[in-house]
């Protein structure tokens, strides 16, 4: 009794501590919201103690520690500098100095790569124009598709007819252009040809200074085949999302798989000048980097952005830090430019190699959320990004694509190596990893723009959301909104007009008739099962199994750090959908139940203040999960000071049993991001 009443004790003390820490937030909240929203339209002008520093803080503590070298000078390194407008004539003149070497200028970002002594970056700080200062960063990946054409949905939706007419056609991407930024693609593999037999890899670039463009490391071209691999081989077995669309092979990562942001760079100013001339409407990055400088001044999200305003909607992985060495849950581990709030990023599934999506769950190397990206303002303090990613999970555990001719992933690693007959130009691979399900997306985005010309980024991410299918026991920080589903978002996307204007209206009607689809999809399987001996672990016979997963869409949408539902988004234009703007721009939280500022969103739709964990079940129980509290692997929200189950007291900057850090004394107690491994990689 003694001990029930001082648990009783303590679950009073954690709901006072709670609500007070609740009523402080949202006191503060629309400030703080507003000063958002102008930072947004104002470039990120902020004033006093709001302004920013202009030099990350990751290059920061490397002048810090940076030392003289061996021939008596500063030790040099190579930066990304982000300015506004033509550099003035001083900036130029430090620019030309002796031991200054600008490298590469990206005109479509006003940036430019500079190598420069060490000692010379506090200079920039002084200059107006100088907006952000960061390392050339080296990005790279880990990634270490049989199916996926149907426990997608994909190949129900093959068979078209043009809106409002009879004649047939094939929903396939034709068409559309999908720019992959890779390790290369091995363009002779039968995988990319077309029905004449010809390449539909139109254009190969090099971004790495090696001077080649096929794919010595094995990645991309598996990777490109996920999203546009034909049904030339293995009688169809191996067909990718959209198997008729263009690929635009870019070429940012090395014969070892790595890469710089400089080059990322330099392959995104080349899509942003070329987009028109080849049609690029998706672009995917399989590839990334620890998220250490906020999204807002991080160059590669930046550049994201721009892309996204111009129309192209952009595709990257989340990353493959899910777990510890422990297998324990890692939660804050999403990786850039996968928190630029604009992108579309991607988690993997685990399909276990079956149609049937009953048995779907999340892969547990995916990396969750929410962002720890930060900005650190003139007093020093941390300003944490906190967005709810990923966006949505597609499959990328075990994926069967094409296999690029000689690579040295396969010659690492036999076992990836899938055994097909006949020459190079057929053989297959099987890899796993966020950079798996990426192009899953992005190819399925290529087929509604195939459908819907006129849709833009924001409709393309509401329509992947809106349809997708939550998987049972998984929160959003580790799915998103759910599991891809191309069916229903082939089916809503041509549900909605097609004469949509950038003057279109908010409250205007969205879909072509007064009802809406049915917010349900079907997809038949076949299945063919194993049944292994207990003992010995052989296969001891196999079987078909039959069946039809049938669930529910997820009718709702991810805001930045809350949940919209409501069927006005689908059936009325929201100023949100855009070009130009974020899909959480006009969200304006007054009492955390239902928002709107009746511009930029209609009425009738619900701002959730739970993050789902999976349909129908919600977690913290109408608390904000940002500002409270600290998520562990088993989904239990730990307050600031607050006794835990097992009685370990959590406090800032004290480890906790699950070996999670919790840091932030800014936002009380937010999820903090274990120091993990902080080399950067490919997805």
């Amino acid at each position: 009794m003694r001990k029930e009443a001082q648990n009783r004790k303590r679950v009073i003390k954690s709901f006072l501590l709670t609500a007070l820490l609740l009523f402080a937030y949202v006191a503060g909240l629309s400030p703080m919201l507003s000063l958002e929203r102008a930072a947004q339209a104002g470039g990120d002008k902020r004033q006093g103690n709001d302004r920013s520093d202009k030099v990350s803080a990751e290059l920061r503590e490397r002048i810090k520690h940076s030392g003289k070298s061996n021939s008596g000078g500063d030790d040099r390194v190579a930066v990304i500098i982000q300015h506004e407008g033509k550099p003035s004539g001083q900036l130029n003149a430090l620019l030309n100095r002796n031991g200054v070497h600008v490298r590469a200028k990206f005109r479509n970002f006003d940036s430019m790569q500079v190598e420069l002594p060490a000692s010379v970056i506090e200079e920039l700080e002084s200059f107006d124009e100088i907006k952000f200062v960061s390392p050339d960063s080296e990005i790279s990946s880990l990634g270490t598709t049989s199916h996926i054409e149907h426990t997608t949905g994909a190949d129900l939706v093959r068979a078209q007819t043009q809106p409002d007419s009879s004649r047939a056609y094939t929903l396939d991407g034709s068409g559309i252009g999908i720019a992959v930024l890779d390790s290369g693609i091995y363009a002779s593999h039968q995988s990319f040809s077309d029905a004449n037999g010809r390449s539909r890899v139109i254009v190969s670039k090099d971004f790495t200074g090696e001077g080649r463009v096929d794919d010595p490391y094995g990645h991309g071209t598996h990777v490109a085949s996920a999203a546009v691999g034909g049904s030339a081989l293995s009688k169809g077995k191996y067909t990718g999302i959209a198997p008729n669309a263009n690929v635009i092979n870019l070429r940012v990562l090395n014969a070892r798989g790595t890469g710089t942001v400089s080059g990322l760079l330099a392959a995104l100013d080349w899509v942003m000048t070329n987009r028109a001339a080849y049609n690029i409407r998706v672009v995917n990055m399989s590839l990334g980097f620890p998220a250490i400088d906020s999204y807002k001044f991080d160059p590669a999200c930046r550049a994201a952005r721009r892309l996204v305003d111009a129309g192209i909607a952009v595709f990257v992985a989340a990353g493959n830090n899910g777990k510890d060495t422990g297998n324990d849950k890692l939660y804050g581990h999403i990786h850039s430019p996968g928190n630029e709030p604009s992108v579309m990023t991607l988690g993997a599934s685990n399909t276990f190699g079956s149609d049937n999506r009953a048995d779907d769950t999340v892969a547990t190397f995916s990396s969750r959320g929410p962002t720890r990206s930060y900005w650190t303002d003139a007093s020093g303090v941390k300003h944490y990004d906190n967005l709810i990613k990923p966006d949505l999970v597609a499959p990328g555990n075990k994926i069967v694509c094409a296999q690029a001719k000689d690579n040295l992933l396969v010659k690492q690693n036999p076992n990836l190596n899938v055994h097909s007959p006949g020459n190079s130009e057929r053989r297959m691979m099987r890899l796993s990893g966020t950079s798996m399900a990426t192009p899953i997306a992005a190819g399925a985005a290529a087929l509604l723009f195939q459908v819907n010309p006129r849709l833009t980024p924001n409709m393309i991410k509401m329509i992947l959301m809106y349809t997708a299918q939550q998987l049972s026991g998984f929160n959003m920080f580790e799915q998103g909104a759910g599991e891809i589903n191309v069916e229903g978002a082939v089916r809503l996307a041509r549900a909605i007009r097609t004469d949509l204007t950038s003057t279109t209206r908010t409250g205007t009607p969205l879909l072509r008739t007064s009802t809406p689809p049915i917010p349900q999809t079907s997809i038949t399987w076949d299945d063919e099962i194993e049944v292994t001996d207990p003992l010995t672990g052989l296969v001891k016979y196999t079987y078909q199994a039959r069946g039809t997963s049938t669930f529910n869409w997820a009718q709702g949408m991810i805001l930045n750090q809350t949940y919209a539902t409501g069927t006005n988004l689908i059936t009325k234009y929201q100023g949100i959908y855009g070009a130009g703007v974020l899909v959480n721009d006009g969200v304006l939280v007054s009492d955390g139940v239902l928002v709107n500022d009746g511009v930029l969103i209609s009425d009738g739709i619900t701002m959730s203040e739970n993050i789902l964990t999976s349909n129908g079940i919600t977690m913290s129980e109408g608390i904000y999960f940002f500002s409270l509290g600290l998520l562990r692997g088993d989904g239990v929200l730990i307050s600031d000071g607050v006794l835990v189950g097992d009685g370990v007291l959590v406090s800032d900057g004290v480890l906790i049993s699950d070996g999670v850090l919790t840091s932030d004394a800014l936002l009380a107690a937010t999820l903090a991001m274990t120091k993990g491994d902080e080399t950067a990689f490919m997805k």
